[in-house]
């Protein structure tokens, strides 16, 4: 069955990645189809898509983040007339048992890149009378909600390309979002917070991307203030988090104020456990794999924050040996830390996924991008064990973004798996930019011009090669 599915014009890389990974989740057999309205950009809110029953499309809908709805189209046409042969020739068996005189309804107007008035509105509706509607008008609470949407030709506005033609389409809802979701986890209400807390949309969709649901475990090795797995336990899912700053899991600002605190500030099950961990050295047991069903996380890249590692800067040198703590000093000791590459902590973070991961699991991180003005392929890290799915760009500035990437384990874990990964590290090692294997993009994100002569001139003449979409930005 083909449906409309309307976005939110936000994060524009990030809707269909969201769509196939739910429509997977709820049972989407094989691969779901995507068409374009005619004459329409790949970058516009409307897309047809084929999914095999209207419950799918009605749950996808339920629990995205960026479609705003999902609607089973009646009519199409660039004009009103066109749209009235449309409607008539939709087949009256798929009508009739909406239009019945036992159901309410209500016809809602909505527009895109334009506005219309009150008067507008009520007199487009108003030409819909060829529809047989026979039930009462309810506003507040019907039974069916049918849905009139219109664009009309424009110029380029917001980076999109011009609207050439006119399109009217008109359906009834399948499935609409849940408005209530992110006003209620935003970060501005919430207990414990850190300077690199994940906004709350943006942690969402990461949880949607790792088919977050009840009964599986997710796990996030770069906890922080715990903002990931209280997405994740919102869709159901045991969580459970490590990091190695125990001040960050073991006190937080009191004890109320703490990564415990923010779960139970929204009713949500505590995770199973929060760890002291490094990531570099993980301690589990040589036999132990494949118990997590996803792994979601920020690992640190050195804008806000970096990678750090376990041992102090002369031990990580040699110059001294790694020593035990004694016993009576252990009580309130925080353990000496050291610089952590992002190519190294990318690595590891691969190696623990591969291990520690169930088939078909999925693993969803970031990975940061300097925006290259001479437009050249960015080479992401690899693993045997993984299958990349899903590259999702949020530009951040004109100068760097940061790439979601969704990776689903499709080879078991070997000595052979692991040997062959790392070769594949070290020629991405080797091949990839300075700045990434520093594991610090700081100085190349803000570093000021090496001609200072030519700023003016520079800023004036440069053009970003890639179209600043404002659905990219935010």
């Amino acid at each position: 069955m083909w449906f409309l599915c309307v976005f939110y014009h936000r994060l524009l890389d990030f809707r269909k990645p969201e769509v196939e990974a739910l429509a997977e989740l709820f049972g989407e057999d094989e691969s779901i189809q995507w068409r374009l309205p005619e004459h329409h950009h790949n970058d516009t809110p409307f897309h047809f898509v084929h999914l095999s029953s209207e419950e799918i499309a009605q749950n996808i809908a339920k629990r995205s983040i960026l479609v705003k709805g999902m609607y089973e189209l009646w009519g199409e046409g660039t004009c009103y007339e066109e749209l009235k042969d449309s409607i008539q020739s939709f087949p009256d068996s798929r009508k009739l048992p909406f239009l019945t005189s036992d159901s309410t309804f209500r016809i809602s107007v909505e527009t895109f890149r334009k506005a219309l008035t009150f008067d507008e509105q009520k007199e487009r509706i108003h030409s819909l009378t060829y529809i047989p509607f026979e039930g009462k008008v309810n506003l507040k609470n019907p039974d069916h909600n049918f849905f009139l949407m219109e664009m009309d030709e424009s110029e380029e506005s917001n980076g999109l390309p011009p609207i050439v033609q006119r399109r009217i389409f008109f359906g009834r809802e399948v499935g609409f979002a849940d408005r209530k979701l992110l006003p209620t986890f935003q970060l501005k209400s919430r207990t414990y917070l850190g300077p690199t807390a994940m906004d709350a949309e943006m942690a969402f969709l990461m949880a949607n991307q790792a088919k977050a649901s009840s009964g599986k475990l997710v796990y996030d090795p770069f906890v922080g203030t715990g903002s990931i797995l209280v997405s994740a336990a919102r869709f159901g899912a045991m969580t459970m988090g490590a990091d190695i700053d125990i001040r960050v899991v073991r006190d937080g600002r009191g004890p109320d104020c703490n990564v415990w605190s923010n779960f139970k500030q929204y009713g949500l099950p505590a995770p199973v456990a929060l760890l002291r961990m490094d990531n570099n050295v993980p301690p589990w047991r040589s036999g132990l794999k494949e118990i997590f069903d996803a792994i979601i996380c920020d690992p640190p890249y050195g804008v806000r924050a970096g990678g750090r590692k376990s041992g102090g800067r002369k031990i990580l040198r040699g110059t001294v040996d790694p020593y035990t703590v004694p016993e009576d000093k252990r009580t309130g000791h925080i353990p000496s830390t050291g610089a952590y590459s992002l190519v190294e902590c990318v690595h590891d973070l691969l190696h623990l996924a591969a291990r520690m991961l169930v088939m078909k699991g999925r693993l969803v991180f970031f990975f940061p991008v300097l925006r290259d003005e001479s437009g050249s392929e960015v080479k992401f890290p690899e693993h045997p064990c993984f299958k990349l799915v899903a590259v999702s760009e949020q530009i951040l500035s004109s100068r760097y973004s940061r790439v979601l990437l969704t990776m689903v384990k499709v080879e078991p874990y070997s000595e052979e798996i692991e040997e062959a990964a790392r070769l594949m590290h070290l020629e991405f090692r080797e091949n990839h930019l300075k700045w990434l294997e520093e594991g610090n993009i700081h100085s190349s994100v803000f570093k000021p011009s090496t001609d200072s002569s030519q700023i003016q001139t520079e800023s004036k003449t440069f053009k970003d090669p890639k179209p600043k979409y404002r659905g990219k930005y935010v």
